[in-house]
């Protein structure tokens, strides 16, 4: 019963360093594409604010 409790005990471990793992990830691209998501971002509200004042 003991080895099934610390077996669940490493698997949740597990968990946690593959969702920091994935959370790292997703930092550093966030960080090396921050000039096209900036941009992106930018004409995606300049679209919506320029098709809002047609209406």
């Amino acid at each position: 019963m003991e080895e099934l409790l610390i077996f669940f005990q490493e698997e949740e471990a597990i968990g946690v360093v593959e969702i920091l793992l994935i959370l790292v990830v997703l930092i550093a691209l966030v960080v090396i594409f921050k000039e096209q998501l900036v941009s992106l971002v930018n004409s995606l509200l300049e679209k919506i604010t320029s098709q809002s004042n047609d209406i």
